[in-house]
């Protein structure tokens, strides 16, 4: 069963140190919005791999490409903003440490940053997405373990304000993908707890700052007696 540590939106000081190593993990996940010199950290001082997808504060990751090592932005040779050996999930399907993650990152449109969407920009996002892991699917058998997301689903953990309304589209990628559990940020506790959330049979977790979570992959649950 891989053990994931989930991080989102606040930098844990004592994460940034040695203290780090005292989490037994396979992956390091983040749901946006973090320094991404703190990601390459985390991944270097563990010693595994990191899948993120990015937050409405991060840079606008669109467009890059990685092919036999060389990074490239529209065909031209660029330099990789992202985590140095990051894994962006973004809109896409990963396998990666005995799960297979599907990514969408930003939040709901509420100015002109990056990494915002109007609703029906998302739903877009999110079809393509389920149509990769439908593809996975047909393949190989497996479904998506973990929805890895910035944003919460509307009305399942989300504010009332424009900025923080989570995406009602979210709603139905989890009932298509089905996954155990996903993760977001976005939603800062403000030193309220936080309680997880369910949709049908998936468990909805607020990350932001971090948590260590075992994670059974849907191979492990389906041959489980």
């Amino acid at each position: 069963m891989p053990k994931v540590l989930a991080v989102a939106d606040e930098v844990v000081e004592r994460l940034w140190t040695d203290q780090v190593r005292d989490h037994d993990v396979d992956l390091v996940v983040a749901a946006g919005d973090l320094p991404f010199d703190y990601l390459e950290y985390l991944s270097s001082a563990l010693d595994k791999p990191c899948v993120f997808v990015p937050g409405n504060h991060d840079t606008d990751l669109s467009g890059y490409a990685n092919v036999r090592g060389l990074w490239t932005k529209a065909g031209i040779p660029s330099t990789w903003p992202g985590p140095v050996g990051g894994m962006n999930a973004d809109q896409r399907v990963v396998d990666v440490a005995g799960l297979r993650i599907a990514g969408l990152g930003g939040s709901i449109r509420y100015n002109e940053g990056p990494n915002q969407w109007t609703e029906r920009q998302q739903a877009r996002r999110a079809r393509r997405m389920v149509r990769q892991a439908g593809w996975r699917r047909l393949r190989d058998g497996r479904g998506v373990d973990v929805l890895l997301t910035h944003s919460p689903p509307r009305d399942c953990g989300d504010e009332q304000d424009a900025p923080h309304r989570g995406f009602t589209c979210l709603r139905t990628t989890v009932e298509r993908l089905r996954p155990p559990l996903m993760l977001h940020g976005h939603i800062h506790p403000h030193g309220e707890r936080r309680p997880d959330r369910y949709l049908g049979g998936t468990r909805v977790v607020n990350v932001v700052g971090y948590k260590v979570l075992d994670i059974p992959s849907t191979t492990e649950v389906r041959r489980a007696p």
